[in-house]
């Protein structure tokens, strides 16, 4: 027989009994969809978090307190040594750093004007907006100076001004914080929600010294947030940050360094870890019900050599050899998968397009996914589909034809 007219033959089969058809390539349509709307939300988990961590700002290095794990636990007696200090070292003994600002951050009720909101309060150097790429819209920012007297000035995010001074212009009036009076100076452009829906306009800043000294009451402060020069520096950078930092807390030869420092791949890395493993894990899940849709295949094309058994027979008995039966019950097998696989791929891009337009959830479709499941799907309708095929090939004629 000419591999035409078989395959027009396993076509008319299917076409014949469209129901089971359906329900066969029902499993194929699900494990292919799943795998493609898992792979594409973890896939957008990923890159939600890579936006939000480029969002702090380009070329970034953050030094934080060097906090070491037992068991998998935190050691309670760890201590915080970062001060203000720090941050000023790094400017003068690491001439890769083109800007670097000490962090600190408070959550505190912010009064003004009869109205209250309760806000994080941050406390900064003038460098950390040129580090996250802020810019003032109103006013101005606080300057080193005001810093080093611990000045109580403060600037504020458009949600927190909007929310204080409600149609009015905020700069030169006074907003007090845990009952200290700040002067306002000016207001930061509004930079709207990150990717996780945070409210990136709900702060206020103020000179790092005067948050230390009146808000947070204690010397050490939190991280220092730093800029390279350029990402080609950002290696030679991480090195002299190293070095002026354990001149700074004079620390000897052989003796550990007492923080750490995190590069932004470094945070990507860390970031992300956690969603692609439930990514993988997601697609593995999904790929199971894949494998259980190739199992229906096989059950139905076994009920249906069962059922075609006498055609088989007569079917030889005109001429047909066993690799015609073979083949036609294979591209059976073959097109049921491939059929569903591609109504797997719209389903999944339907639902992909409902998650990215009416939820939060981004969802990203890889196009490589895309082919790799459906290459995957028209694979499990042969391997699945090969065992009744040859069942049905191995058919004696003369049983088959006697066959009730």
């Amino acid at each position: 027989m000419k591999l035409t007219n078989t395959i027009k033959i396993a076509f008319k089969n299917l076409i014949k009994n469209k129901m089971r058809s359906v329900l066969t390539s029902l499993g194929v349509i699900i494990g292919v969809g799943s795998v493609i709307v898992m792979v594409a939300v973890g896939t957008g988990s990923q890159q939600k978090i890579k936006n939000q961590i480029a969002s702090l700002g380009s070329n970034l290095l953050i030094i934080s307190q060097n906090r070491e794990r037992t068991g998998g636990v935190f050691l309670s007696g760890d201590t915080n040594r970062l001060t203000l200090d720090d941050a000023e070292n790094i400017k003068k003994y690491a001439p890769s750093v083109r800007w670097a600002s000490p962090f600190i951050q408070n959550g505190a009720q912010v009064i003004a004007d009869g109205q209250n909101w309760n806000t994080s309060v941050y406390g900064v150097s003038p460098d950390f907006i040129n580090i996250r790429d802020w810019e003032i819209s109103d006013g101005s920012f606080f300057t080193e100076a005001d810093n080093r007297v611990k000045k109580k000035v403060a600037v504020l995010g458009k949600t927190v001004a909007d929310q204080l001074f409600p149609g009015q212009d905020p700069i030169g009036m006074t907003i007090r914080v845990r009952n200290v009076p700040f002067r306002v100076l000016g207001v930061l452009a509004a930079k709207g929600k990150n990717s996780f829906g945070m409210d990136q306009d709900d702060l206020v800043m103020a000179p790092a010294a005067t948050v230390m000294t009146r808000l947070s009451g204690s010397r050490f402060i939190r991280s220092i947030y730093v800029s390279a020069w350029s990402e080609k520096l950002m290696s030679t950078c991480e090195t002299e940050i190293k070095e002026a930092m354990r001149i700074s807390h004079k620390l000897k030869p052989g003796q550990g360094d007492d923080f750490t420092i995190g590069t932004q791949d470094e945070i990507i890395q860390m970031a992300t870890s956690t969603a692609v493993t439930l990514t993988l894990l997601l697609g593995a899940i999904a790929g199971v019900s894949l494998l259980v849709g190739g199992i229906g295949i096989m059950n139905i094309m076994l009920v249906s050599v069962t059922e075609r058994t006498r055609e088989i027979g007569l079917r030889m008995a005109v001429g047909a050899r066993g690799k015609d039966i073979l083949m036609q019950f294979l591209i059976e097998a073959l097109v049921l998968s491939i059929v569903g696989g591609l109504l797997g791929i719209i389903l999944a891009v339907i639902i992909s397009l409902g998650l990215n337009i009416f939820t939060s959830i981004n969802a990203i479709i890889n196009v490589g996914i895309i082919i790799l499941s459906f290459l995957f799907s028209g694979s499990v309708g042969v391997f699945f589909g090969f065992f009744p095929a040859r069942k049905a090939a191995r058919l004696d004629p003369i049983d088959a034809l006697k066959y009730e």
